[in-house]
Formats: C-alpha cells, sequence, structure tokens
C-alpha cells in the first residue's frame, strides 16, 4: 500500500549457520504474499559498501585491528543504508538482509574485544533509527560452522581463521543480544536441516509480522 513503511529483517549468527540460503527461502516465500522484497547482504549491499567488504573480509586474521574493523562496517554500512535499505523501506518493500549491526556488536564487540560504547555511539549516529523489524539469530555450535565454513572455503575466509576461542565468544554474543531483545529477536537452530530451518523463520515470521500482500 502507498505510503505504509516497508519491514526489514535481518539474519544474524556465526559462519557456516546458512542464513544465505534461508535468506532466498524467505524472500520467495514473502513475494509468494504478493509483496516486493529486496535482498541484500552486509558488508556490502550497495556498490560502495562491496568495495570496503572486499577488504575487509579477505586477508590475514590480524589485517585489521577491532577498532578499525568496526569502523569499516560502519561506513559499509551507512552507504548500504542511503543507497539500498531506507529507500526500499521507504517506497514500502520488505527488506530481508544477511547481517545487519548486530554482526558488529558480536564479531567485532563481543569476540573482538572493541568497546562497547563506541558501537553504540555508531549505532545510534549511523543507523538515525533503521533498525529491523525482526531478527532471525541463527545459533550453532562453533565446531559445527567452522565444518561447514571450511567445506565452501572461497577467498572471503579471513574471520574464519580468527581461532575456535574467538568463534566461541561469537556464539555467546549472539545469544546475549538475543536475550537482552527476545521482542526483536527470535532464536533458530541451525543445525536442524534445511526445510525444519525454513519452517522454523517461517514461524517465527508469520507469528510477528503481519504477512499480507
Amino acid at each position: 500500500m502507498a505510503g505504509v513503511r516497508g519491514r526489514f529483517i535481518t539474519f544474524e549468527g556465526g559462519e557456516g549457520a546458512g542464513k544465505s540460503t534461508q535468506v532466498k527461502r524467505l524472500a520467495a516465500r514473502l513475494e509468494a504474499q504478493g509483496l516486493e522484497v529486496v535482498t541484500t547482504r552486509e558488508p556490502g549491499g550497495s556498490p560502495g559498501a562491496e568495495t570496503i567488504r572486499d577488504i575487509v573480509l579477505k586477508g590475514a586474521a590480524d589485517r585489521w585491528s577491532p577498532v578499525t574493523e568496526t569502523l569499516l562496517m560502519y561506513a559499509a554500512r551507512r552507504d548500504h543504508i542511503e543507497r539500498v535499505i531506507e529507500p526500499a523501506l521507504t517506497r514500502g518493500a520488505w527488506v530481508v538482509c544477511d547481517r545487519f549491526a548486530d554482526s558488529t556488536r558480536a564479531y567485532q564487540g563481543a569476540a573482538g574485544g572493541t568497546d562497547p560504547g563506541l558501537i553504540s555511539a555508531l549505532e545510534t549516529h549511523i543507523l538515525q533509527g533503521v533498525r529491523p523489524d525482526l531478527t532471525l539469530v541463527f545459533d550453532l555450535s562453533p565446531e559445527v560452522g567452522l565444518e561447514r565454513a571450511h567445506a565452501r572455503a572461497g577467498a572471503e575466509m579471513r574471520f574464519e581463521s580468527k581461532g575456535m576461542a574467538f568463534h566461541q565468544r561469537l556464539r555467546d554474543g549472539f545469544r546475549a543480544i538475543a536475550a537482552a531483545e527476545p521482542e526483536r529477536c527470535a532464536v533458530i537452530d541451525a543445525e536442524a536441516p534445511m526445510d525444519a530451518v525454513e519452517a522454523a523463520v517461517w514461524t517465527a515470521v508469520s507469528d510477528r509480522l503481519v504477512v499480507h500482500g
């Protein structure tokens, strides 16, 4: 309906959680309801942000400090919001995004050690009220996630190489976010079969958001 702001759904979780596959499946189900759906990802999603993605996700594990990573992620995020997310929401489209601000909280904050105050300040000034209506937190053990991630190994393996302790802190970080904001976050068992994960995602979306064209 003209004038009605769209909905913003984000997928979060550690490496190898299967988010990308489920983003596509959810988008197809929403489109079947007659909705306009924009699928996107972070870091990236706009040409400028994709350029930043290329330098953040490649190279040695210690290529960037957690604080530098945080600033790079927020530079990419601002461009993504300005050029893709906000225009889509304004025209009434549903935006389904593979990662958003919670990933910075978890990766650079909980796992990397960046001061939460810096991250909160960046959220306030950069997001400017653009926040998810629903966040699906894909939870799985780091062992399973890294095994899956290495099975599909490509050039973007910088975070996968950070070690098991990093990835355990990462999982704990995402769980803490979900526990702190249960009205926004739904935890999904990402170790379940793909069809079961899809069903859990759809249940969360249809229970929490009004889905109709």
